[in-house]
């Protein structure tokens, strides 16, 4: 006797001597209600549109169904809602949420197709290399304008300049496990990847680049640093820029591009046997203080330091001498920042050990799916990358102007989502009205109603 797979109605155990059943039979009910806030927030923003202008498109528009400004939108609002696949738009493009968030509630040219557009079109999307005229790739992106767009959006997010920013940079790793373009195996991750670097300040995203794994972390980054700081001063002219990221960082072209265009930077340093000796009296008062009290111990030591033959110049290296129940510790940075600005345990503790924070926003576009590098083309994987990284300024954005008087002020992108976006809703279509009648048992309808409220108040003029 054959299977059956499809199954209309579902039993579960009864309750109360009531037979307990489910199916697929509510009519038009979303799961992804809570996304009308991000709707609200992009028509104020206009991010997507934003982001579709940086595309270029070849097809022609009498016959084209889905803009692609729908595309691009559809594609963001879904990592947002936590839908990674493209296979999932093939039920997403009947869910009467994605239809609003578009702004197109019926096919235009067609009558057999939905408001938005299923995996089939988003995967031509994706999937555009540059071969202008050819017959199935005629969306094709540019590259420079998305990387300004991100650090235009940085800058817009403050109503005046602020006095001093630090840009952290970083890189990590984007483990592949098929044969995709660029693939390379990384000694230190221990896997085939690539290797994307990003810069932070603070929670703000300014760049998301793809990169192949057989290159130095540092590599790129004086031309990435030096478009975004020419960009970020022209707007900004008085603005002090300091740059701050790990050892990995610490080479003699980007300290001496910093140095050259009064740009500051705080840098890990690579321990090695000249410096651990140069601390070793320090180190070893820490091991004293730390035999006798019991707790980890640390003593800074401020000096002047130059390597033996790559750099140009000596610098000033900050080494923290710690010593703790597990043994000794020392850790080194070195900075442009002089002394008298910033005393040798402000520069390590306050300054250098904030560079944590960027690597949670990494985790938080791990959160968004950017670590789906699935496709063949480095082209793909880097425009897969963009979309999470506006799905994630998306949010961002929400947590810091729509949730920032709620619990979720500080939620990481995942909680929000799961306490905010995805809720349950019954939609009530009329000729006047749209009305999505949300679950009556929510726990979070007051931080629903502020951020509401708070987005009315942000874009009222939207």
């Amino acid at each position: 006797m054959p299977t059956e797979c499809t199954q209309e109605r579902f039993g579960f155990e009864a309750v109360e001597r009531r037979a307990v059943e489910a199916s697929f039979s509510g009519g038009t009910i979303t799961a992804n209600a809570g996304a009308l806030l991000l709707r609200q927030l992009d028509r104020g923003l206009g991010l997507v549109r934003a982001f579709a202008s940086c595309f270029v498109d070849r097809r022609d528009q009498r016959l084209v169904e889905h803009r692609v400004e729908t595309l691009v939108g559809q594609r963001i609002f879904a990592l947002a809602l936590g839908y990674e696949d493209l296979n999932d738009h093939d039920e997403l493009r009947h869910d009467p949420t994605f239809a609003v968030l578009a702004g197109k509630l019926a096919p235009v040219l067609r009558s057999d197709c939905a408001p938005v557009a299923g995996k089939s079109t988003l995967n031509r999307l994706e999937h555009t290399p540059k071969r202008d005229g050819a017959k199935y790739h005629k969306i094709d992106y540019d590259e420079a304008r998305i990387e300004r767009l991100l650090v235009e959006l940085f800058v817009a997010a403050h109503e005046q300049a602020p006095r001093e920013i630090v840009l952290d940079l970083d890189a990590t790793d984007l483990p592949l496990h098929g044969r995709q373009e660029g693939r390379f195996f990384h000694g230190y991750y221990a896997n085939y990847c690539y290797l994307p670097l990003y810069v932070f300040c603070g929670r703000h995203l300014l760049l998301a680049k793809l990169r192949r794994a057989d290159i130095d972390a540092s590599a790129g980054a004086v031309a990435a640093v030096a478009r975004m700081v020419a960009q970020i001063r022209q707007r900004w002219r008085k603005t002090r820029i300091i740059l701050r990221a790990d050892s990995g960082f610490a080479r003699e072209a980007l300290m001496a591009w910093c140095e050259a265009n009064s740009v500051d930077y705080v840098f890990g340093l690579a321990r090695n046997a000249r410096l651990e000796a140069i601390v070793a009296e320090p180190l070893a008062a820490a091991a004293r203080r730390c035999a006798e009290t019991g707790q980890p111990a640390r003593v800074f030591r401020d000096f002047r330091y130059r390597t033996l033959d790559s750099w140009s110049c000596e610098r000033r290296v900050v080494g923290k001498a710690e010593h703790t129940l597990g043994g000794a510790n020392p850790r080194f940075v070195v900075t442009s920042l002089p002394a008298r600005q910033r005393d040798a345990r402000a520069l390590y503790e306050d300054l250098y050990c904030a560079r944590g924070e960027a690597e949670n926003r990494i985790g938080e576009q791990f959160e968004l799916f950017a670590d789906r590098v699935s496709s063949l083309t480095m082209q793909a994987n880097q425009l897969r990358l963009w979309f999470s990284a506006m799905a994630y300024v998306l949010l961002d954005t929400l947590r810091r102007i729509a949730l920032r008087h709620t619990q979720f002020a500080d939620a990481a992108v995942t909680t929000i989502r799961l306490k905010l976006l995805k809720l349950g809703a019954q939609v009530r279509t009329s000729v006047r009205r749209i009305h999505f009648a949300l679950a009556a048992g929510c726990p979070n309808k007051h931080e629903f109603a502020m951020a509401h409220l708070s987005l009315r108040r942000a874009f009222s003029s939207a």
